[in-house]
């Protein structure tokens, strides 16, 4: 991967960033997720990336994101990145999906993932225009193309849709994760 990746924990920090500029009406507002409002997309995050670490050994605090769902993230953030600055822990070694991984690799290959197009969902629930750099979009079409059809696997991503016909790069990648854009 580039030097120029984002890296997992790089990413938490523009997410938090989101997080913080939500008002408290904006939390029970439709994401782009069908079905989902922000609350629900960030409680996903929360509770895909507790879960995981769970599965291999590491059990990070509840956190209560209905009364307070900034500080819940604030919470899990602070929690998540005391165990993935832990050598010990991104280096575990488990058999997954696509054969032998670490908990390390399987954190930046799918859950650094679900924090750049989750981020633009949470803020497009509250009607922020979420802007990904450049290097985040290199990031997010590696990844699609990595994970390929698994990515479309039941309860992972929706099937891809149409862009605008005036799409920049941003709102095509986001086309391919089944989410529409203005353009």
């Amino acid at each position: 991967m580039a030097t120029t990746s984002p890296t997992f924990l790089t990413l938490v920090q523009p997410f938090t960033g989101v997080v913080e500029q939500l008002p408290a009406a904006a939390w029970d507002a439709p994401s782009p997720c069908e079905g989902w409002s922000a609350r629900d997309v960030l409680r996903h995050v929360v509770t895909t990336q507790r879960d995981f670490l769970a599965d291999h050994g590491v059990d990070l605090p509840d956190v209560d994101l209905d009364a307070d769902p900034a500080g819940g993230w604030r919470a899990h953030a602070a929690a998540l990145r005391d165990a993935v600055t832990d050598p010990e822990v991104v280096g575990r070694e488990y058999d997954g999906w696509a054969g032998r991984t670490t908990v390390g690799a399987t954190l930046q290959g799918f859950h650094a993932l679900d924090l750049v197009v989750h981020r633009w969902d949470v803020a497009t629930a509250a009607g922020l225009d979420e802007r990904l750099s450049d290097d985040e979009l290199t990031f997010v079409e590696e990844r699609v193309d990595a994970l390929g059809d698994a990515l479309y696997s039941e309860g992972v991503c929706r099937a891809g849709v149409e862009p605008p016909a005036d799409a920049d790069r941003q709102a095509r990648l986001l086309a391919r994760l089944g989410r529409r854009t203005a353009g």
